[in-house]
């Protein structure tokens, strides 16, 4: 039995979903959080006393933090395709994993808290503006890494790609100034065309404008 628990407009589940559905795995999806709740309860606090989603339960493995259930799902399920049973090798994607959310991602939540989350006459223009050059210094790293190759870590998907990729979305349909990055955009463009992707996330946010309170 395979459970993910998780609202399917928080990035950090779609991230999950998109992998789940990537290796072809069945599950079922509980949605949790946010306008759903369930977080508070005395059994979801069993699994995760964070209180927080994503949540997976793999038979009698439970895991919770995206990028832990990521590496779990990846190296059960996809070795020798989307995980590489040889360290060396997998480290090329492992440090994107890991770049995503020590750089890229904090930054990018910054910015989508501050510009869209926040309802509009509470903005913080200064720190908005602040975020989105974080945000944009970090996709211009990609850009050139991308530069080298289709995918982050190679010439295939791995990680570093639903690590770093699930954001994209969001950062494509904001409306705010996005500098020219054609390797970004060839990359955003050859994801857009996995189902996995389209089904987990290319999903409306629009949901979350305003809302500060999940």
């Amino acid at each position: 039995m395979r459970t993910i628990w998780g609202r399917r407009n928080s990035f950090n589940v779609q991230k999950v979903l998109w992998l789940a559905d990537e290796l072809g795995l069945t599950y079922e999806h509980v949605a949790a959080g946010g306008s759903f709740g369930g977080l508070d309860t005395d059994e979801f606090r069993a699994r995760n006393p964070h209180q927080r989603v994503p949540v997976l339960q793999d038979d009698d493995v439970v895991l919770w933090e995206s990028h832990a259930i990521l590496r779990y799902l990846a190296a059960r399920y996809g070795s020798g395709t989307i995980w590489s049973p040889d360290p060396g090798v997998e480290s090329r994607s492992d440090r994107w994993v890991e770049w995503s959310s020590t750089t890229l991602l904090p930054a990018f939540t910054r910015l989508f808290w501050g510009f869209f989350r926040t309802p509009e006459q509470e903005r913080n223009q200064a720190a908005i503006d602040k975020a989105l050059a974080e945000t944009t210094r970090a996709y211009a790293m990609l850009d050139e890494q991308l530069s080298l190759q289709p995918y982050v870590a190679g010439d295939h998907l791995t990680l570093a790609d639903i690590a770093a990729g699930t954001p994209l979305y969001r950062w494509y349909n904001l409306d705010i100034a996005r500098p020219d990055m054609p390797h970004v955009d060839a990359w955003y463009r050859r994801l857009q065309t996995r189902s996995a992707y389209q089904t987990n996330v290319m999903v409306s946010f629009e949901e979350l404008r305003g809302r500060s309170a999940f």
